[in-house]
């Protein structure tokens, strides 16, 4: 017996409130973006600016105390983690300890570079600092700059992709539902204000794939019915194909979230934030698929040319046998 999340013949009219789940998303893009221009976001160090200090000791690595040991000292985004190589020796442990730049400063000062090193000497005793970079406000701009364009360039390919696959009313609902998902993934950083940070940048990037995949998956059996189908109305081609694709389109969606929601619980600190964007990106990117993309394009409508080259051919064949 298969598992099905949800049963084999559904027929649930997506469409009877499709004005009302328009009118939430965009109650809550707008809801999102006032958020960002209001409070804007918690940003990491890859974007505040920051310095990274390389350890290295014999004793192991505990990022939990070497995390204890800091965080008294008031350095504010701290970030922790261990480095592996095949190459190092089996007593060499080597970590990364990233510190947002202080107010009014470049970078952090050498005083606070010492005392740092004094905190975890209580845990290490023989810790050495390798190497101390600093990353100024102005290279910590033009990282943002770059993200923000990496993010617009990947929505402009989709448009172009889905316009060239379908055509460009099928485009348009996609890129709707791209936006909105992006835009709700940064109102919800920006209103609990988590860390963020160039992986959450790629957590979005993930994220715009993922909602396309979706997409793809209800616009090919919208496409295949549209042919299927020919005197059915549009509202009823897009109910048939988002109810055939809704049994994958849930799977799909759990078995990820499984996934995800383990790492959000064993994964600790350093990947918290990246799975928690991702969790709230499935979970979007699912509803946008379904409510977003699908009723953008039945507010637009599809032209059903193919309809009279049909009958064209009809008579044609018609008169070859006349």
């Amino acid at each position: 017996m298969r598992l099905r999340l949800v049963k084999q013949d559904t027929k649930f009219d997506f469409f009877s409130r499709s004005k009302m789940w328009l009118g939430v998303s965009v109650i809550l893009m707008v809801l999102s973006l006032g958020s960002f221009m209001m409070q804007g976001l918690n940003y990491g160090i890859d974007f505040r600016g920051g310095t990274t200090i390389r350890t290295e000791s014999t004793t192991a690595i505990d990022v939990a105390a070497y995390r204890g040991a800091i965080e008294p000292l008031g350095l504010g985004d701290i970030t922790i983690s261990e480095v592996f190589d095949p190459t190092f020796d089996a007593d060499q442990h080597v970590a990364m300890i990233r510190i947002q730049a202080q107010d009014g400063q470049e970078a952090v000062a050498s005083d606070v570079i010492a005392t740092v090193q004094t905190a975890l000497q209580t845990i290490a005793p023989d810790i050495k600092f390798v190497s101390v970079e600093s990353v100024g406000p102005k290279v910590s701009g033009e990282l943002i700059q770059t993200a923000a364009i990496a993010v617009l360039l990947a929505i402009a390919a989709v448009l172009i992709y889905i316009w060239l696959r379908f055509e460009w009313q099928f485009a348009l609902g996609a890129v709707a539902a791209l936006v909105h998902d992006v835009v709700l993934t940064i109102g919800v950083f920006s209103v609990v204000q988590i860390k963020f940070d160039l992986a959450i940048i790629a957590a979005l990037l993930t994220i715009v794939g993922y909602s396309l995949n979706d997409t793809v998956v209800v616009f090919d059996r919208v496409r295949e019915n549209l042919r299927k189908y020919k005197k059915k109305l549009l509202k009823d081609v897009l109910n048939i194909s988002i109810n055939e694709t809704l049994s994958r389109t849930f799977m799909t969606s759990v078995t990820t979230l499984l996934a995800l929601i383990a790492l959000f619980v064993l994964g600790g600190d350093v990947i918290r934030g990246f799975v928690f964007a991702m969790i709230w990106g499935v979970i979007v990117g699912t509803y946008s698929s379904i409510f977003v993309a699908s009723s953008i394009l039945l507010w637009l409508g599809v032209k059903r040319d193919w309809t009279k080259t049909d009958a064209n051919a009809g008579t044609q064949f018609a008169n070859i046998d006349a």
